[in-house]
């Protein structure tokens, strides 16, 4: 994983959890800019991803455990997607507060992925 890239993200999530948070808090429901705060979080992710695939063949090689990297990364893309999907279907401020908390989890999600990808060798 590449630090600054890791970082960018991380803040784009919780810019987007806090934004969508506070907009659920204030009553309101999903809108156009709640569920593209989702879509980018998911832009990124889809970004991770290729990055995740090309940074070994280019020097930059995980230390820590693959299977536990890529199960985070996985499991990160999908939330997004279903809290989006949520959004969709049940219109509501809780819906807007769940991607709220669908943003924030990515964000501790990615720093993790980061610690797992630059772990020390034993």
């Amino acid at each position: 994983m590449i630090l600054w890239f890791t970082i960018v993200q991380i803040a784009i999530a919780v810019i987007g959890g806090l934004f969508c948070l506070g907009a659920g808090f204030l009553g309101r429901r999903p809108s156009d800019f709640s569920v593209g705060a989702l879509a980018l979080i998911e832009l990124g992710l889809i970004l991770q991803i290729i990055v995740a695939i090309v940074a070994p063949f280019v020097g930059n090689a995980p230390t820590g455990d693959l299977l536990e990297f890529w199960t985070y990364l996985i499991s990160a893309a999908l939330l997004p997607i279903g809290g989006a999907a949520w959004a969709l279907l049940e219109r509501s401020k809780w819906s807007t507060v769940i991607m709220g908390v669908v943003g924030l989890s990515v964000a501790v999600m990615l720093w993790r992925m980061q610690v797992i990808w630059t772990l020390p060798a034993l």
